[in-house]
């Protein structure tokens, strides 16, 4: 991914930083073929951070981001703050049962999941890094 400008993730809110990595993520998600259908779709149940498509499968994605000082390595028993810790169980079913409501709502016939991206934004360079979680119900 290209940089963003690291003066600027700095002063970033909490939920401009998350703007910022559904942003990345729905790029990620184009870039390995997706089409994205749909971005912060509100029903009544909750709203949805990413609708897209691929091969005739329905991806509704949670995504998640943080900023860090350095991305995590796969190797490292550091115990560091990973966004994936907000894919909780309770926030999961809540955006499978929005899920359900938009699939009704545009009567999607075919398959669907709800999957995770996880989006690492590093401080010192602006640079991301993007894990792809699918099928996480």
């Amino acid at each position: 991914m290209r940089p963003i400008y690291k003066s600027l993730l700095s002063s970033k809110t909490r939920k401009e930083v998350g703007t910022l990595g559904e942003r990345v993520a729905a790029e990620y998600l184009r870039r390995h073929g997706f089409s994205i259908r749909g971005r912060n779709v509100v029903r009544k149940t909750g709203e949805l951070d990413i609708v897209a498509e691929k091969a005739g499968t329905l991806h509704i994605v949670e995504v998640k981001t943080i900023v860090t000082d350095e991305f995590p390595d796969e190797r490292s028993v550091r115990d560091e703050y990973d966004p994936s810790f907000n894919l909780h169980e309770v926030k999961v079913r809540k955006v499978a049962r929005t899920g359900e409501w938009y699939v009704l709502e545009e009567g999607w016939k075919e398959d669907w999941e709800v999957d995770g991206c996880l989006v690492w934004l590093r401080r010192s360079d602006g640079r991301a890094l993007v894990r792809y979680l699918p099928k996480i119900i």
